[in-house]
């Protein structure tokens, strides 16, 4: 039994659907096979933000290393970065090595972040600015990329660092033909190479404050994977280091072109893309790409819910929902009341989620509460705690029995399975926007048992909804599951769509845990 037309059943969408759901029903299925072969703490399809962070560092690390190691002359770069192959113990190799292959996973794991984001369609409301702060940084990492290919000033540099100047001497603004600094037989000036070596480590620099920018609207943002993620990334950019060793191409002659050259393209893919069309074009199809990198959020969208609103004389200032919030849109302020240290929760419109996990945070949400009008200090105006409470008592009356099941359930994981007759289905927006206490008070109204239904570990459409709930129910969170309510009479079932035959297990398993009858409703106690 569901509650259609409630005020926790809204007629729209929580969210606004993905832009193709085939294609993200289908990657969906990609992340479940992946926690299948890695577990969810391992699967990189869903940390690509924390492992690209971590390739970050690696490049940071090794290229910091790589720069002490590096004669920055024009003439002598090339022989020290050659001279790694000397090294003992192929440290050199697998250092050079560790550094290419991170950046071609950087690039790589960027695109797949982007695709994943889009086809969720993780770019509209409040998270519209943190899409547009990350578009920019797509083209200042492949700048940094690119720049890096010219320190070696070997063959390959002296390719790419001439097709770039040929690219740039497109533009109808600049002074003077940036090829020429690299026609004939005349050698590289250090003066030059000085500005390679400022594009190389400038950028990154600004990448990393870009990234700032980029994770802003994000608390508790993830910026380091697990341990295994991070273990095995590591050891798989080692172990192609030193099985595919990274060689210089021989060193840079101007006075001659370079003919037979093993190019990564990951990173320089635009030079054969030039050579194959023309400067102009790829002016026009980089500044396309980029236009419909910042289109998405402009694209319609469903109306958005209405944002969390906070009631001052039932507001303790605990700072719980400030804690919890996913995307810092709550701050604390002084109380109106006046009293020294009393604090207030204010919560910027712009920046909330409509989630709901700041009412399921706060104190004053318990249904025990005697007021006959639960009025919590924080609360999502569409779906109330008050209505959630009442529509709890009324549905368990309604119910014909002998078997009542209470299912409180996230409106973006599995939704199959619930229209049994023994089943009083509550679909939430997030799971996390459930006060803990309702499992209590559905049980002592007369639930034989519960199921807190919520997405799979790592994949909370509103990021850290499912991880709250699970520690709000094992006693790691405030507020959290009494110790006392009988745990074989609630459980949880983590699962996206897809996933409805291991919720119907879930209920199954509830079903035979609990004898019809046995619990009979105590109405009275909680009036």
């Amino acid at each position: 039994m569901s509650l259609p037309g409630s005020a926790l059943d809204p007629t729209g969408p929580s969210t606004s659907p993905p832009p193709l759901p085939r294609l993200a029903n289908a990657y969906r299925a990609l992340e479940h096979g992946f926690d299948a072969a890695f577990g969810s703490a391992g699967n990189p399809l869903k940390q690509l933000g924390a492992l690209g962070f971590l390739l970050l560092w690696l490049l940071v690390a090794s290229g910091s290393i790589l720069f002490i190691v590096l004669d920055t002359s024009a003439a002598g770069a090339y022989l020290s970065i050659a001279s790694l192959a000397d090294v003992p113990w192929m440290l050199g190799t697998a250092l050079r090595g560790l550094h290419r292959y991170a950046a071609d996973a950087f690039v790589l794991v960027m695109g797949l972040h982007i695709l994943r984001e889009w086809l969720l369609g993780r770019y509209r409301h409040w998270r519209r600015m943190i899409w547009w702060t990350g578009v920019p940084l797509v083209g200042l990492v492949f700048v940094s990329a690119v720049g890096g290919f010219w320190l070696n000033w070997d063959r390959l540099g002296q390719y790419s660092v001439v097709a770039t100047a040929e690219w740039l001497d497109a533009l109808p603004f600049l002074a003077a033909p940036l090829a020429r600094n690299f026609l004939g037989d005349a050698s590289l000036s250090d003066r030059l190479f000085t500005l390679f070596i400022f594009i190389h480590i400038g950028v990154p620099l600004l990448v990393i404050f870009g990234l700032w920018f980029h994770i802003q609207r994000i608390s508790l943002a993830k910026v380091f994977p697990s341990r295994p993620l991070a273990g095995g990334t590591l050891a798989v950019l080692l172990a192609l280091a030193l099985a595919l060793p990274v060689h210089s191409q021989g060193p840079a002659d101007l006075g001659s072109l370079p003919t037979t050259l093993a190019l990564d393209w990951w990173l320089l893919f635009i030079h054969p893309l030039m050579d194959a069309t023309s400067p102009t074009t790829v002016w026009v199809l980089l500044g396309l790409a980029f236009v419909l990198l910042a289109l998405p959020p402009f694209l319609p969208t469903a109306a958005r819910q209405a944002v969390a609103v906070v009631y001052p004389e039932h507001c303790s200032g605990c700072a719980r929902c400030f804690d919890d919030c996913p995307y810092s849109a709550i701050t604390m302020v002084a109380h109106p009341n006046g009293k020294p240290g009393m604090r207030l929760a204010q919560v910027r419109a712009d920046l909330c989620a409509s989630c709901g996990i700041c009412a399921g945070s706060c104190p004053s949400s318990t249904p025990f509460r005697s007021a006959e009008q639960l009025v919590t200090g924080i609360d999502m105006p569409q779906w109330p705690v008050h209505a959630l409470r009442r529509q709890l008592v009324d549905g368990l009356r309604a119910l014909p029995g002998p078997r009542r099941l209470v299912v409180f359930g996230c409106d973006q994981g599995a939704q199959g399975q619930l229209d049994a007759p023994d089943v009083l289905h509550f679909k939430l927006v997030c799971a996390g926007a459930l006060p803990p206490s309702f499992i209590e008070y559905a049980l002592r109204a007369g639930a034989d048992a519960v199921l807190v239904n919520g997405c799979r570990a790592g994949g909370c459409a509103f990021r850290l909804g499912q991880r709250w709930t699970a520690q709000r129910l094992t006693g790691e969170r405030e507020p959290h599951l009494r110790r006392s309510v009988p745990h074989d009479r609630w459980d949880v079932a983590w699962t996206d769509t897809g996933d409805e035959p291991a919720l119907a297990a879930a209920l199954d398993a509830l079903r035979q845990r609990c004898q019809p009858g046995a619990h009979p409703a105590s109405e009275e106690s909680h009036r």
